[in-house]
């Protein structure tokens, strides 16, 4: 980040890069930093590969920064997906059913006995070489053959291959914890909330989240705090399977890219409250927060172009407070503009005035244009998709005697519907109905719209 309101001074990182196997060269930077600023500064990471790096030159720093105190390397310990497994066995904590494979053999059975599509992962996924042909962290494998192959592979990747059970996703199954704690695993700001949309499309990064106390998942995530004596902030990944129960499926020991959804109404967020603490003053109790939204506007776009459209406003219940959707104020990223989801209530303008902050809006452009990029190639495509079949003159089913655009969800090995067929738009986000000669869409078809020309 070169630019935002709240930076005043940036520091080169160590040369070559950060390597959390050989971090001296990380010490001395930081040394450097420490120079020039002059007097102590708190020091918190912001990725994985920051934060083991640093808990191994902690001990050498401590006159120099004011650092969370996690000893025996435990960034490491929760970020391994290994030890991760052990460690919820140990503690109870719902994990996908997870297999370490010690041959090739052995991985091809437990893809087989877990059943297929079957989830990978490595263990220490920071080992991984740069640009390694087919070796990504997680990866789904749809035959035996894969996990075998995959197995092979070990050494290359420099850790252990795991295989976990896949959990589909779907609505209200990805959920996430933030929290920031004192010495012993004591919370000092904490919350849980819900992945309304990611992007990649139903795999990456919150692109759309809720702040929604679950009881399940708050629990979860203090219990591992306390048992761990973690201190630092904190970012658990949580999807739920068919059963109703929340799931396990990362730790980072660091702030997730949506923290700024926890923030109370005093405007007090995870890192702030990390910084009171570890500069002796007193963080207050925070008071409000749940119901806010957090919106990664270019992710955002980028889904709903690709996935569907921006989550409504649903009617609150009792953990999902009415007015959690309002006009954004700006974000603690330079850039960040206002925005509106749809669906927000039609109160009156002083009532949506007094919930301007309920939204939290963040763009990420300056770190990651390729969403952008990403974006105008699928809406260029479709328009040309579109204006080819209109210039053909015959469209891809049945002949052309009047143009009428609907949107229908594709059907993955269904035929399309036939000539003759008339069709009307419906609500947004639903699919127009059709005439006798059409099928309904099933329930499970993927909502990927599709431009057809019809009759």
């Amino acid at each position: 980040m070169g630019r935002s309101r709240y930076l005043r001074a940036v520091h080169s990182g160590p040369a070559g890069g950060l390597d959390p196997e050989a971090p001296g060269t990380l010490l001395e930077c930081l040394t450097g930093v420490s120079e020039r600023i002059g007097r102590p500064a708190v020091l918190i990471a912001m990725d994985d590969l920051s934060a083991i790096a640093v808990s191994r030159v902690a001990p050498m720093l401590r006159e120099r920064f004011r650092i969370p105190h996690q000893p025996d390397n435990l960034p490491a310990r929760v970020a391994d997906k290994a030890e991760l497994s052990r460690l919820c066995a140990r503690w109870d904590v719902p994990h996908p059913e997870t297999v370490i494979p010690a041959s090739g053999a052995e991985a091809a059975e437990a893809a087989w006995r877990l059943g297929l599509p079957v989830v990978a992962k490595w263990s220490r996924p920071w080992l991984l070489p740069a640009g390694a042909d087919g070796l990504r962290s997680t990866m789904l494998l749809h035959t035996t053959a894969e996990a075998r192959r995959l197995y092979e592979r070990s050494t290359e990747a420099g850790s252990r291959l795991l295989l976990q059970r896949f959990l589909p996703a779907g609505p209200d199954t990805d959920w996430f914890f933030h929290g920031a704690f004192a010495r012993g695993g004591r919370p000092l700001l904490a919350g849980s909330g819900r992945k309304e949309m990611s992007w990649p499309v139903r795999t990456g990064l919150t692109a759309v989240g809720r702040w929604l106390p679950d009881p399940a998942v708050e629990e979860a995530g203090l219990r591992l705090a306390e048992r761990l004596g973690y201190q630092g902030i904190l970012d658990l990944d949580f999807r739920r399977d068919e059963r109703g129960c929340f799931r396990l499926v990362d730790f980072n020991p660091r702030p997730g890219a949506q923290f700024r959804l926890f923030a109370d109404a005093a405007g007090l967020d995870v890192v702030q409250a990390m910084y009171l603490d570890l500069t002796g003053q007193q963080v207050p109790t925070p008071s409000g927060g749940p119901g806010r939204v957090f919106v990664a506007e270019n992710y955002a776009l980028l889904a709903a172009v690709r996935g569907g459209s921006l989550p409504r406003r649903r009617a609150a219940g009792p953990a999902e407070p009415a007015g959690s959707a309002g006009s954004a104020g700006s974000a603690g990223k330079s850039g960040a503009s206002a925005s509106v989801l749809p669906g927000a209530d039609r109160q009156a303008a002083p009532k949506r005035a007094a919930e301007r902050g309920r939204v939290e809006t963040a763009w990420f452009a300056g770190d990651d244009p390729m969403p952008f990029l990403a974006m105008l190639g699928a809406l260029l495509g479709r328009g040309a998709g579109k204006g080819v079949r209109a210039l053909r003159g015959v469209p891809e089913q049945g002949r052309r005697t009047a143009l009428a655009v609907v949107r229908t969800p594709r059907q993955r090995g269904r035929s399309q519907p036939s000539s003759g067929s008339t069709g009307s738009t419906g609500s947004k986000g639903s699919p127009g109905s059709a005439g006798p000669a059409s099928r309904p869409v099933p329930p499970e078809a993927p909502a990927e719209p599709d431009e057809l020309v019809t009759r």
